[in-house]
């Protein structure tokens, strides 16, 4: 039964072991996998109409397709342990994960979908290792399943330990496992669990006893939104964000001449090298300010207004990007662990309320577009000189973490009965800042944005109208 305070009831809790034996003996953890260690597991799951099969059947059928996913997954039915050099390793003996069905038939479709009202609460009960940090993966499985059944509805949740997949490998899986269950006789990627790369290193990372601490508190009080924008909106963004008297929205050069080459090369001085000019002839082009760039940057001038902070306040955008591609030579895209590092991109409140969207997107546009192979190699040399956990957090009260993506293929986790109504997470890793990007559900370049704010920030968010404007549908 649940506790006064819980809406799930747990039905079962078992085990499920891949169906044939791990081929794969260890593997190291690198220097991508090792700071996330002090981050707690990555909560992710799909919110389903009811399905057309018996509950009994349904849950004989997810448990059979996990065993069968986990089979190319080995590394998710393993654990962590701890060498006497002091490296962490996954071990594949196929120890299994948890699988937990669970019921809340009092909650309907429409009740966890509210139109204009913050995401409910009820989504945290359906993920397992609430809170739990990475590290807990000496002792506990590398992952989990939640299969909850609603009033008219299934949510699946998918918990994996942060340091064994970034969101690239989450969904990788995820997808595989949907993939299965829908009835595929043969995944249509396979997972690659090399290791011969730049991130595959010797250097250690000193842990103190009893395992790391998380590095923010998650008992401050919190508001989560999901704020919808149309393909449409998003353009209108982008638009603006590269719209400039010496340039149009497609990002070709307005007018000819060599004239407008100099003022371009002018502009770019102006604007801190932000737009790259390529000197060539008459219709050079420029380097685009991108879709989601420009989203991100009107999310960062507008959280930064609200906020109120001092003009002369340091304000840090953090975004993850995935490495696989960046690399020379490129990892597999299919690699399976965490590829991604942090770019931060810095200015002062002051600075990015005076200037206008198309700076602010350069800005990020900028970062991004240098953080190429030898500034991931570079990266990785930082690390290994000084080994550390990744801080997570919003320690300044001027910090927006983005994490996830909207190219990730949320929408195609079909267990066989139709595409999720909704996708949305669990309390981990959430804090003042945090923001999430997922596709929207009708795709065609849509976004989600998951919001985590500090309760007066969201509401001054709510009232922005710079940025609510853009705002399709909050649901």
């Amino acid at each position: 039964m649940p506790s006064s305070d819980s809406s799930v009831t747990i039905i079962s809790k078992c085990s499920i072991y891949p169906n044939t034996k791990s081929t794969i003996k260890s593997l190291k953890l690198s220097v991508s996998d090792l700071p996330m260690l002090s981050c707690q597991y990555i909560q992710k799951g799909v919110l389903l109409s009811s399905s057309p099969f018996h509950i009994a059947d349904l849950i004989a059928s997810l448990k059979h397709s996990l065993s069968l996913a986990l089979s190319h997954f080995p590394a998710l039915a393993g654990r962590f342990v701890t060498d006497a050099q002091g490296y962490v390793h996954i071990v594949c003996n196929d120890a299994g994960v948890d699988f937990i069905q669970a019921k809340a038939k009092h909650l309907s479709v429409d009740v966890l979908l509210p139109p204009n009202e913050d995401v409910p609460h009820y989504f945290r009960e359906f993920f397992a290792f609430d809170r739990t940090l990475s590290y807990s993966g000496h002792s506990r499985p590398l992952a989990a399943i939640q299969v909850t059944e609603l009033a008219d509805g299934i949510f699946i949740g998918c918990t994996v330990n942060h340091s064994v997949t970034d969101g690239t490998s989450f969904w990788h899986f995820f997808n595989t496992f949907a993939e299965i269950c829908k009835g595929a006789k043969k995944i249509s990627k396979s997972p690659d669990f090399s290791r011969d790369n730049i991130f595959n290193s010797p250097a250690v990372l000193q842990l103190p006893d009893g395992g790391p601490k998380a590095t923010f508190s998650g008992n401050e009080p919190l508001r989560e939104r999901i704020f919808h924008f149309t393909r449409e909106s998003i353009l209108k963004l982008k638009n603006k964000a590269n719209n400039s008297p010496l340039f149009n929205g497609n990002g070709n050069c307005n007018g000819n001449g060599n004239g407008l080459l100099e003022s371009a090369e002018i502009f770019g001085k102006q604007c801190n090298d932000t737009w790259k000019i390529v000197s060539r002839c008459k219709g050079a082009k420029t380097a685009e300010i991108s879709s989601f760039q420009s989203l991100s940057a009107q999310l960062w001038r507008s959280v930064t207004r609200v906020r109120n902070l001092p003009d002369s306040k340091t304000t840090t955008f953090r975004m993850a990007v995935n490495c696989r591609h960046r690399l020379e030579p490129k990892l597999s895209p299919h690699y399976f662990g965490n590829a991604i590092q942090s770019i931060p991109t810095v200015a002062s409140a002051g600075e990015l309320l005076s200037r206008d969207l198309s700076w602010c997107a350069g800005l990020l546009r900028k970062n991004v577009a240098a953080h190429d192979n030898a500034t991931v190699r570079r990266g990785v040399e930082d690390w290994e000189s000084a080994p550390r956990l990744f801080p997570l957090g919003n320690f300044d009260g001027a910090m927006i973490t983005m994490g996830s993506s909207p190219r990730f293929p949320m929408y195609d986790n079909d267990f066989g009965w139709g595409r999720p109504l909704a996708v949305r997470s669990g309390r981990a890793n959430k804090f003042d800042g945090k923001i999430s990007a997922f596709p929207g559900r009708e795709g065609n370049g849509s976004v989600d944005l998951e919001v985590v704010l500090a309760p007066e920030t969201m509401a001054g968010l709510e009232s922005d109208m710079e940025f609510m404007q853009y705002v399709s549908a909050v649901v």
